[in-house]
């Protein structure tokens, strides 16, 4: 725990930095080991979490979360520089959930406990090697790395079927607005070509995920209030569901004009991304609506001094 040094010299009180460099530096290399002895620890834990995001396509979107938070992180490395090394007792509470969630997760062979476990001791160890406000600093790096931990299959279970009766209802509503002839059963959508099966890939919640995740990287490089930043995040969620049903009844007209092979193969797969972008562009339409209802009164003020100095 390194506090603020006085020297006196030749009668003289000169005040130096947060503790001695070389304290600095012996508390920085304590951190960095103390992060490898917890990924070696956790090293299992992440292998399996890497295999679900292979094999789960509804998880693929964790293979984007590291590498975000890393650079969010390094985005910030000039405020850890200038950052106080005051190791706090508080992150004790941290590494004792992380271990409690760690126990719990082996016992019950329950994989999310454990997953959580590791983001909570990586806040844990910031908080008490480096201290507050290098753990206030991270904390968004390391908050976001709760994405990259998929949504538990019991949970998956819960949602997953409502989103595809939602997805499949709208559809239908706009089959119908086109004069296609159409008829829900459950998920199941007849044609007059034959039945439109929405299976679980459909039902949105793997561009949800995305699409959340995106919006929380949008709203971090938007760089504007909170409010209007948790406004986008959240807006994000019924702009992939009502996209996901744009989908779902883009399938259908295909299927009703060029039959069943336009369910399935490339073409679905082109929808998806097609679907996806509009989701996103839909998005920064939102934001630009939000910037031009709530202006920048930060910005809008230092461009007035700009101009006002000019």
């Amino acid at each position: 725990m390194s506090e603020r040094s006085v020297e006196t010299v030749g009668g003289v009180e000169a005040s130096g930095s947060a503790g001695p460099p070389s304290a600095a530096r012996r508390d920085t290399v304590l951190a960095i080991a103390a992060l490898v002895v917890a990924i070696a620890i956790y090293a299992p834990v992440l292998y399996w979490l890497g295999v679900n995001w292979v094999e789960v396509e509804d998880a693929s979107h964790g293979f984007l979360i590291v590498p975000l938070a890393l650079y969010f992180a390094w985005e910030r490395r000039k405020h850890l520089q200038k950052a106080k090394i005051e190791p706090s007792w508080w992150g004790v509470p941290f590494l004792a959930a992380a271990a409690l969630g760690l126990a719990v997760g082996r016992l019950g062979v329950e994989y999310t406990s454990m997953r959580i476990s590791f983001v909570l001791t990586l806040m844990g160890l910031v908080l008490l090697l480096l201290g507050r406000q290098s753990f206030r600093i991270l904390l968004f790096p390391m908050a976001f790395l709760f994405l990259m931990i998929p949504i538990p299959q019991s949970v998956l279970n819960v949602i997953t079927f409502p989103l595809q009766l939602f997805a499949a209802d709208l559809a239908v509503k706009g089959l119908h607005l086109l004069e296609i002839p159409a008829l829900r059963e459950g998920n199941i959508i007849h044609l007059a070509s034959g039945p439109l099966f929405v299976a679980d890939a459909c039902s949105g919640v793997r561009s949800l995920m995305a699409l959340l995740t995106l919006g929380i990287v949008f709203a971090y490089f938007f760089r504007r209030s909170w409010a209007v930043r948790i406004l986008l995040v959240a807006s994000a969620i019924p702009i992939a569901i009502l996209v996901n049903a744009f989908r779902v009844a883009l399938t259908g007209v295909l299927t009703h004009y060029y039959g069943q092979a336009a369910a399935g193969g490339w073409i679905h797969q082109t929808e998806g991304f097609f679907t996806f972008g509009i989701a996103f562009v839909l998005l920064m339409v939102e934001a630009r609506i939000l910037q031009w209802i709530w202006p920048d009164r930060r910005r809008t003020r230092r461009r007035a001094v700009a101009g006002g100095a000019a």
